[in-house]
């Protein structure tokens, strides 16, 4: 398992749009991908499990990965995350 701790930097957080390219972003990999925010754990291949978080901008989100190709799941979500998820 490995993970990251990132800040949301998009001015409008995980809305619609930035849930829906962060669940098509990891859902190609095997492993599995959790967002944990304000201590509760969600499925990052859910839209609406990442919509359901809140997250707001300038929040800090923990992103986990557990699986084979954990670490190439880790790195393509915390590029998109810090690239603003798409916005």
């Amino acid at each position: 398992m490995v993970s990251k701790t990132v800040k949301v930097t998009n001015e409008q957080g995980m809305h619609m749009r930035p849930a829906s390219v962060m669940s098509q972003t990891v859902t190609p990999f095997t492993s599995s991908v959790k967002v944990i925010f304000n201590g509760n754990t969600y499925d990052a291949k859910s839209v609406m499990m990442l919509m359901s978080a809140c997250i707001k901008c300038g929040a800090e989100i923990e992103i986990q990965c557990d699986g084979p190709d954990e670490n190439d799941a880790l790195k393509a979500a915390v590029d998109l995350v810090e690239s603003g998820l798409g916005d």
